[in-house]
């Protein structure tokens, strides 16, 4: 499967972004020099180097006896525990494509993900955060066509535990895949509600990493902080916990990023660094700052990295000196680009950029709407090309046609300006999406499971200003003639009810007699979010 026009793989390789090296190789690589460093850390649970790697040995093993093969698809559903890293290196190990689905995610996006991925298996946690993941795996394995294996971190219930998926230490381990070879997908939040998968492949995945790792001056010292989902491709990549792994350092995993939880183990593991969006970041330094003294200590602390969403100078101010630490700022996508701010970086550009991209290859166009290019410092849309950037979607031929040039650049989305020294300001999104503190809901598929309410008439998602999510969303409903008016916890119970995850249930219902529109017809959100009060 060629991910990558052949040329442009070509000139990757040729300029040495693309190494050729597997992405599970830099566990062998560290078990094999410093076998009792510790890896992992989870809760009270520490893995080295070498258990991770014979881990992800036993597991690569197990998925090939049980009949699966390169390019088979699972659903990964699991939250930050080791197991994760275990499922994930091994998949890689075999051959067979993770899809890195969130704990959030419910009925409707992993069945989804399962149906669509032609997945032949699902791992859930038992329970995570109340909720219990083996119902929703039962039900989804009723829904989908294929057969569906379901394993289970904790208590199968009526599936499969993990262990039983774990082949003896001895067992033959399937043919490494070609690093070229779709590694993994993972999920685009789309303006259409429909989620879009994003192949990535070892040779691209890792550049992204490296690269990433350098230019945040990662080490065998370095102990990171996964406090967001370990899916996620802030936490997992931008360095992240790839990176770490990369640098022979130490991932620890939070089971929940409250300041509470994250604080005391920053101070107990003597975290270097940590990556969150700007709501955690605000909700830490508040906690730091009402502790004073008397709180944990974060003195190892180093570098506060602060991505997903916007954030305002007003709170990047603040952030460093609350948590004694550097902060830089980053801005990426799932689909490639990234950005970071850089330690020779003055003040000013630190607190007002959302920083620059990370190879010298990436290329990036702010155009208008006619795809024009603009001069720097003026607002336009973001466009970008590069050796770590995805040539399109994963079996989506009509997303590819809108979300991606003729000659192969990816179109983000994003309103951007650029500075003269290269660095990027987000000024918003072209999109009809909403980013509730870095969690991306698509107005679409919220107002599709509204318009299924008898009561509902019709009905428009917006964002809405949060100052401390960045955006929330507001439901404006139109209510069928004669109907009686449910409560708004009718409306949000009844999305929550129809499998969305719960960051997409509305933060705020309002009744409408009617929506407000453009001059072709259209309904107007621009004047909708005017309307908020």
């Amino acid at each position: 499967m060629n991910l990558y026009p052949p040329e442009a793989a070509a000139r990757h390789r040729a300029a040495g972004y693309w190494t050729g090296e597997l992405l599970d190789a830099m566990i062998r690589r560290h078990a094999a020099a410093t076998p009792e460093r510790i890896a992992v850390t989870d809760r009270d649970r520490r893995w080295s180097y070498a258990e991770l790697d014979a881990r992800a040995d036993r597991l690569a093993a197990g998925l090939a006896a049980r009949g699966l093969r390169r390019g088979d698809r699972v659903v990964l559903q699991l939250p930050n525990v080791a197991e994760f890293f275990e499922v994930f290196f091994g998949a890689l190990r075999a051959g067979v494509v993770p899809v890195m689905a969130l704990p959030a995610h419910r009925r409707s996006e992993i069945g989804y993900f399962c149906e669509f991925a032609e997945a032949r298996a699902l791992f859930v946690p038992d329970r995570h955060e109340g909720f219990d993941h083996r119902v929703l795996a039962a039900e989804v394995r009723a829904a989908v066509p294929q057969p569906l294996e379901v394993f289970v971190v904790g208590e199968p219930g009526p599936f499969s535990p993990l262990a039983e998926l774990r082949a003896p230490a001895d067992a033959p381990l399937p043919a490494p895949p070609d690093p070229g070879d779709l590694a993994f997908l993972q999920l685009s939040g789309g303006s259409t509600g429909l989620p879009k998968l994003i192949p990535r492949c070892h040779d691209d995945y890792l550049y992204s990493v490296r690269a990433s790792a350098g230019i945040c001056g990662l080490s065998p010292e370095s102990v990171y902080l996964c406090a967001l989902p370990a899916a996620h491709n802030f936490p997992l990549s931008s360095p992240g916990t790839l990176g770490t792994f990369f640098a022979g350092g130490r991932v620890v995993l939070a089971p929940d990023p409250s300041p509470a939880t994250a604080l005391g183990l920053i101070a107990r593991e003597r975290v270097t660094l940590t990556g969150v969006v700007p709501p955690l970041a605000l909700a830490w330094a508040g906690a730091a700052e009402a502790a004073g003294p008397d709180g944990p200590d974060l003195s190892s602390l180093e570098l506060l990295q602060v991505g997903g969403a916007k954030l305002s100078e007003e709170a990047a101010r603040r952030l460093g000196p609350a948590l004694g630490c550097r902060l830089q700022q980053v801005f990426g996508m799932a689909e490639g680009l990234v950005n970071y701010t850089r330690p020779e970086d003055d003040e000013h550009t630190v607190l007002t950029t959302q920083g620059r991209p990370i190879s010298p290859d990436d290329e990036v166009r702010v155009v208008d709407d006619e795809d024009r290019d603009l001069p720097d410092g003026t607002a336009g849309h973001l466009l970008t090309r590069g050796p770590y950037t995805i040539r399109g979607y994963w079996r989506a031929p009509e997303h590819n046609a809108r979300s991606f040039t003729a000659d192969g650049f990816y179109r983000t989305g994003d309103i951007v300006r650029r500075t003269a020294t290269g660095h990027l300001v987000v000024e918003g999104r072209a999109k009809d999406q909403i980013n509730r503190g870095g969690e991306k809901v698509a107005a679409e598929e919220v107002e599709n499971v509204l318009l299924a309410h008898p009561a509902v008439h019709d009905a428009s998602v917006v964002a809405e200003p949060d100052e401390f999510l960045g955006e929330r969303s507001c439901a404006y409903v139109i209510l069928r003639p004669g109907a009686e008016r449910p409560r708004p916890v009718e409306l949000k119970s009844f999305v929550r009810a129809a499998g969305l995850a719960g960051y997409k249930v509305p933060d705020r219902v309002e009744f409408v007699a009617a929506f407000p529109s453009t001059g072709i017809g259209k309904v107007s959100k621009k004047d909708l979010r005017a309307h908020q009060s």
